[in-house]
């Protein structure tokens, strides 16, 4: 699967990104942490890239910190800022609450209010 990276959600702590939005071919979103997408990047099963309003893309990688951590990155391009990081950061939707049902039961169901 290929998907175009949209927005980031940053890792305050670590000054990296925890994860990333994303849109495959047929328009459906998606989210991957940043351990995600670098799963399915090095099995293969997924590629990401970042596109510019000009139509310029840029695949993301995965690169090891001199640490040994890996992390996501996009190919050098020589463009500035960095491509993932020039990034909107992801609006964090709230969670759609449901109220509970409530009823009343019917009084030809036997239920008598005393």
């Amino acid at each position: 699967m290929r998907y175009r990276v949209f927005c980031t959600t940053p890792d305050h702590h670590h000054e990296r990104i925890a994860s990333i939005g994303c849109v495959d071919e047929v328009g459906t979103k998606r989210t991957f942490t940043e351990a995600e997408a670098i799963g399915l990047i090095e099995s293969k099963q997924a590629s990401f890239y970042v596109e510019r309003p000009d139509g310029h893309r840029v695949e993301v990688i995965v690169e090891k910190s001199p640490a040994g951590h890996k992390f996501l990155k996009t190919e050098p391009d020589g463009e500035k800022p960095n491509n993932l990081l020039a990034l909107p950061h992801c609006k964090i939707e709230p969670p759609v609450v449901v109220p509970p049902r409530s009823f009343t039961p019917a009084r030809s169901h036997g239920w008598v209010q005393w």
